[in-house]
């Protein structure tokens, strides 16, 4: 039906009302009060017409008919009672003009008074029945779509959330009850929806109510607060989303329904964002040329994001693939436009000349490295490129760093060099000995270390996301595989604060909290998405891949770790070992990974033979060999 016609069937529908509360208006009065009956039959004709003017004429005025009945709000019904009034205003003073209907002037002005409240009433009845009879048909249509829904949260973000999704029922959301952590709101309604409980009651009411969907509507809620209320959901096979923090929670224009989303690791492992001391690494970065190296990674483009939001004199982004390069490029000028000195250049930290002349032209006071090959089944299968790019682009990058003046100079390692067990662990900790060996010569050169970050390329967790969303299998290396978790900004702010502390010849290690089992966090995060594990989503155990061990280390024996002042960062210093060999071996590792005369078997085994007479730790466990 278009917006016309639906005009004119509303414009007739209110003649009609007006007519009848006209007549009704006569009928209710007292009859047996001398001079109640209208005299003249043309003065009551006239006055009908003057009603089925003015109302509709007022009522265009005000904008009433431009209304979306089936979406109004309060500022909508205030509109309609403003018009109402000034209809019932303007009818009363024609009226009087026109001569009136009745023979005594105080029961005339009864009778309109007593008709315009009649009418008011009438007029919004009709629409409150057409809103009534429109929602019911469209619940009736969305039918079998909706979702019974269980709202976690009975604040302001709930009642917008309510009023939403009551106007939109294509939304296929029903909420049929609502639970908050204060216990006094228990036996209460909210739009509607009964309050019953606290969040430990949702797999009770799960069950009751036969719920499908839990919005957790709570943008105040830290994580430790949000991982408890996802712990009473795991076991309800429901789907959970999520509205966002609170200062995430205005930064669109979409409503409230738009801004629902999957819950984030951290909030599954219930842990609050990492507070650092944001003056020290401001005075770090304020004022300075940095120069990141794998800038376009997981963890290069969070490096440029915190320093750009840091106000460096110039910050220089150097990454060889282009994609990554662009992206952040773009998301940095959209951000800062003018406000920030950057470039993006594109470049291998394997290019030695390429590397010399980028710090000759810049001159960066700070270079972070981030650049390196970090995948470890595709390293053992080409491990050769492994030692070019992490091994030699550290070389590279930090000669031409003590060269060009460089003050502080940043690696960013891996908990996967401690111990190694694979070509890519045993790389990262050949790049940790080739700056120890560099330190002092003029450039302060310090490691940081840390395990898996959530959500970087390649991490596990959006993996299991996109297995689930196919229907599975999710697969899991090993049942007892055992890793540490760390956010991608979480795990760059303690980088760049361990970076201001670095005086040279420390191996920073990050406090990466409680480890977790693979397994676990795949069910959970199965169970989470309304699903069955081992029922609806198979978990099917692939065996360790080639180079994996089933727990990661963050420091070794002889490391001797310290405690800092920030209980999140510990420091250590690198392990001694002779220098001069070093390089002197190095000579010979670059000649092997340089032979592609060599097959890819005899390959890795001239590279591993090397690499353990550089590396003591390195060794192939059991499960590793035999994957």
């Amino acid at each position: 039906m278009s917006a016309k016609l639906r005009t004119l069937y509303i414009i007739i529908l209110d003649y009609f009302t007006l007519l009848i509360c006209f007549f009704a208006s006569q009928l209710m009065l007292p009859l047996s009060i001398e001079g109640s009956v209208p005299d003249d039959l043309p003065r009551v004709l006239l006055a009908m017409a003057t009603l089925l003017v003015v109302y509709p004429l007022v009522f265009s005025l005000f904008g009433v008919y431009k209304i979306i009945h089936r979406y109004a709000q309060s500022r909508e019904y205030l509109q309609f009672f403003c018009a109402f009034l000034a209809a019932g205003v303007v009818f009363t003073a024609v009226s009087l003009l026109e001569g009136m209907l009745f023979p005594f002037l105080s029961y005339h002005i009864f009778f309109l008074i007593f008709f315009s409240l009649l009418a008011s009433i009438a007029l919004m009845l009709t629409r409150m029945v057409y809103r009534l009879f429109v929602n019911r048909a469209d619940a009736k249509n969305a039918g079998k779509k909706a979702k019974n829904t269980l709202i976690v949260g009975c604040g302001q973000a709930c009642l917008l959330l309510l009023n939403e999704v009551k106007v939109h029922p294509e939304y296929g959301i029903h909420p049929v009850v609502a639970v908050d952590i204060d216990p006094a709101k228990n036996g209460r309604t909210i739009a509607g929806v009964p309050i019953e409980g606290t969040d430990e009651k949702i797999p009770e009411l799960c069950a009751k109510y036969d719920i499908a969907l839990v919005i957790v509507a709570i943008p105040s809620a830290n994580n430790k607060q949000r991982a408890a209320i996802l712990e009473n959901c795991k076991d309800t096979n429901v789907v959970v989303k999520m509205l966002p923090r609170i200062t995430d929670f205005h930064d669109n224009d979409r409503g409230v329904y738009g801004k629902l989303r999957d819950f984030t690791m951290d909030e599954l492992l219930g842990r609050d964002p990492i507070e650092i001391n944001h003056e020290e690494v401001n005075a770090f970065i304020r004022g300075k040329r940095v120069l990141v190296t794998g800038g376009g990674g997981s963890i290069g483009s969070e490096l440029c994001r915190q320093i750009a939001s840091n106000s460096p004199e110039k910050l220089i982004i150097v990454d060889i693939y282009e994609n990554n390069a662009y992206e952040i490029q773009q998301e940095l000028a959209y951000q800062y436009g003018d406000r920030l000195n950057f470039v993006t250049i594109i470049a291998s930290v394997r290019d030695a000349e390429r590397i010399d002349s980028i710090m000759a032209q810049y001159k960066p006071e700070i270079v972070i490295h981030a650049a390196a090959h970090k995948h470890v089944p595709l390293m053992e299968v080409s491990p050769q490129e492994a030692v070019k790019n992490n091994v030699f682009g550290t070389l590279n990058t930090a000669k031409a760093a003590i060269r060009h003046g460089v003050s502080k100079f940043i690696l960013i390692s891996t908990d996967k060099a401690v111990n190694p067990t694979n070509i890519m662990g045993a790389s990262k900790r050949m790049c940790e000995m080739v700056i120890q060996s560099l330190n002092g010569q003029g450039t302060q050169f310090s490691a940081v270390r840390f395990g898996n970050v959530l959500g970087s390329n390649g991490s596990v967790i959006p993996l299991f996301r996109k297995q689930i969303e196919a229907g599975g299998p999710v697969t899991v290396t090993h049942p007892e595989i055992i890793r540490f978790f760390m956010t991608i900004p979480e795990a760059v702010q303690l980088v760049l604060l361990a970076s201001t502390k670095a005086t040279g010849g420390e191996i920073f290690v990050l406090n990466m909290g409680n480890p977790m089992k693979i397994a676990d966090l795949a069910k959970r995060i199965i169970l989470l998405s309304g699903k069955k594990p081992g029922v609806d989503i198979e978990i099917k155990y692939t065996g360790l891949r080639p180079g994996e061990k089933l727990y990661e280390e963050l420091m070794m024996n002889d490391e001797q770790l310290q405690k800092t002042q920030n209980d999140k960062i510990f420091v250590g210093h690198f392990v001694d070992f002779d220098k001069n060999t070093l390089h002197n071996e190095l000579e010979e590792l670059k000649r092997i990974a340089n032979n592609n005369a060599l097959t890819q078997s005899e390959m890795l085994a001239a590279l591993e033979a090397k690499i353990s007479e550089l590396v003591p730790t390195f060794h192939r466990t059991e499960e590793s060999e035999s994957a």
